[in-house]
């Protein structure tokens, strides 16, 4: 059995276009399950319901992939784990078709690793892109990730201990500021002149 889903934003108005396109599969309007929501959200009652409703052997018919997950890989996961059920994934207007309830085509095998590239390929991106930002982020002296709740004034206070050669444990002693935080919110120290080049002469 076919089960169709269909999805769209507050800022695509598909909604129409791709359920035209299910019932072209001949798959009827109380089997096309439907959410109005981001794909940046995870609360998606429509998907819920068509997953629950899937059994073996019946395949989930999407216009396009993107419609399943925020990005490739969490659309993968979703095709390895509906094919542990015996459940197929089916698209139809991508420029690469997936038909993952045809096992014995090789083309459709080749699709899913070729999905599978990408999805590391972005997971890739994803992780050097952050990295980047959080090099750029300390070289201009800002802080990423949750605020901070250290007191300013604690805070600079350790900051000079710590100039003056004072250790760790006797800052902590002296501020009442965890060691986890401290090393969390010290700026990092000036970096070291290690050639002569850049030695200021005498």
């Amino acid at each position: 059995m076919d089960i169709g889903y269909a999805r769209v934003s507050t800022a695509k108005k598909d909604l129409d276009r791709q359920i035209d396109a299910l019932r072209n599969q001949g798959i009827p309007d109380k089997r096309i399950y439907v959410d109005k929501k981001s794909g940046s959200t995870t609360n998606r009652p429509g998907l819920h319901e068509a997953l629950d409703q899937a059994r073996e052997g019946d395949v989930i018919v999407v216009h396009t992939l993107d419609r399943l997950g925020r990005t490739v890989r969490d659309t993968l996961n979703l095709i390895h784990d509906l094919a542990g059920r015996g459940v197929g994934v089916r698209n139809l207007a991508d420029p690469i078709r997936v038909d993952s309830a045809n096992p014995e085509d090789p083309m459709s095998q080749l699709a899913v690793v070729m999905l599978a590239l990408f999805g590391q390929m972005e997971r890739t991106y994803a992780i050097e892109r952050a990295a980047h930002a959080r090099a750029v982020a300390t070289t201009k002296g800002k802080r990423i990730g949750r605020p901070s709740v250290v007191d300013p004034t604690k805070l600079a206070y350790a900051e000079h201990l710590r100039d003056q050669g004072q250790s760790i444990s006797a800052i902590v002693k002296a501020t009442g500021i965890t060691r986890s935080s401290l090393y969390r919110h010290l700026p990092p120290r000036p970096p070291e002149t290690l050639t002569a080049e850049n030695l200021e002469s005498p």
